[in-house]
């Protein structure tokens, strides 16, 4: 699978964003890797809620830490608050927002984020070290209540890279990705549908937003769980 990662950074200087379908992905992260997958993906069930979009009237559970990698490998930093300023997030900017940590934080996140790493270290060879945040998300949606994967609507992370990991989706229809040019104009779509189906984003050059969920059967359980890990160039300062 080395093979295809020329082709999607090529896709990504070109277009600014990939979708790379769950076996493909899977592939690249190679399962034997992935050892802890099923706890891994089972820590989405013990995600604390968003008390800051609560007090929005939107509702998601997450998870959030901090890391830093360079030439050394992947450092998980101290536990810090997430901030984005009013320019990327107007609906949520210029606060820190804490969230309780990440907690599975075993082989399978590692591999990830080793990943990521060094797909998109490979698209900025001059970057020496990198500002990594890492969110879990599950979104619910209820009967009569659409979930919102991006409540702030179509944006921009303040970012150089973006990767968006799918890791479950049960009862959900919609929730499509789409992604744009600075001047609103559509410039792409697919929806995250199966485990390990994968968005790469160049956040520099395009803007993203995800549609909202609504469950198929609003008697049972709806929800859209995703990994979210966001590299920066760490001497950009913050956003």
């Amino acid at each position: 699978m080395t093979a295809a990662l020329p082709a999607l950074h090529d896709q990504l200087r070109q277009d600014g964003f990939a979708f790379v379908p769950a076996g493909s992905m899977r592939e690249l992260l190679e399962p034997r890797h992935l050892p802890d997958w099923a706890a891994f993906t089972a820590s989405w069930n013990d995600l604390a809620p968003d008390a800051y979009l609560a007090s929005t009237g939107r509702h998601r559970r997450r998870r959030h830490a901090m890391f830093s990698a360079d030439a050394q490998g992947v450092h998980r930093e101290a536990h810090q608050p997430h901030y984005q300023s009013k320019t990327y997030n107007v609906l949520q900017g210029d606060i820190e927002r804490w969230f309780e940590p990440i907690t599975a934080d075993g082989p399978s996140l590692r591999r990830v984020l080793g990943f990521c790493h060094g797909f998109f270290g490979a698209l900025a060879p001059q970057v020496a070290r990198w500002q990594v945040e890492v969110h879990q998300f599950r979104i619910e949606a209820r009967a009569g209540e659409a979930g919102e994967p991006t409540p702030e609507g179509v944006h921009r992370d303040g970012v150089d890279y973006v990767m968006v990991l799918l890791i479950d989706r049960t009862n959900i229809e919609s929730g499509t990705t789409t992604i744009h040019a600075a001047d609103g104009h559509l410039l792409g779509s697919f929806t995250l549908t199966h485990p390990f189906d994968a968005a790469l984003v160049d956040d520099a050059r395009v803007f993203h937003g995800v549609t909202a969920v609504t469950p198929v059967d609003p008697s049972q359980p709806a929800h859209r769980d995703v990994l979210v890990a966001t590299f920066r160039h760490a001497a950009r300062g913050g956003t």
